[in-house]
């Protein structure tokens, strides 16, 4: 339901019966807070790999099956505009959040890799959705470099356009407009 409907839905039927529909919109855009970001990201892999078997980042980027298994946060908080990769400055507290993560782990010179994925809805062609994606990937690492320090050699960015819905739907979604952060160090051979 988008929010236009949502909010015809609450007048129609009354505030009270639409409550507990509210708060479940309210949790699935909360924003993580730096300690929830940082313990999800330094969980451990769901697979071990051994040095020799790490890849290059551009083949952690084309294999799903690989990057699934790399400690992941979705960050859905982040609201993109409908055709948007802008984020607002009112935003920015979001994306501090994930800045603060990020420098801890890369305190006392740990060197981390976190890869960016953007996405979008299914509304629009696949070629509009794919360049949409990855500028809201570029535009989350420029904001975290630019404004909250994180060194640019610790991100790298990708956009996956309308694949890997989180809900399968043709029609505007908010849901699916988000960044998903990884961390790949532990699969990545150089970088």
């Amino acid at each position: 339901m988008n929010r236009r409907n949502f909010v015809k839905s609450l007048a129609a039927v009354g505030a009270t019966a639409l409550v507990p529909a509210l708060v479940t919109e309210a949790a699935a855009q909360a924003t993580p807070d730096a300690q929830t970001i940082t313990r999800q990201l330094k969980r451990a892999p769901s697979r071990t790999i051994a040095p020799k078997a790490r890849v290059t980042i551009d083949q952690i980027k084309r294999n799903h099956h690989l990057r699934s298994q790399a400690p992941s946060i979705d960050i859905q908080s982040i609201n993109f505009a409908f055709g948007s990769s802008a984020i607002d400055q009112s935003q920015y507290w979001k994306v501090q959040q994930i800045a603060i993560a990020i420098n801890q782990m890369l305190g006392n010179g740990h060197r981390e890799l976190f890869l960016i994925e953007g996405h979008t809805d299914a509304v629009g062609s696949r070629y509009a959705n794919q360049a949409l994606s990855e500028a809201r990937a570029a535009s989350l690492a420029g904001v975290l470099a630019q404004r909250f320090g994180v060194p640019y050699r610790a991100l790298n960015t990708i956009g996956y356009g309308e694949d890997y819905l989180l809900v399968p739907t043709p029609a505007a979604e908010w849901r699916n407009r988000r960044v998903t952060l990884r961390r790949v160090t532990d699969f990545v051979s150089a970088y």
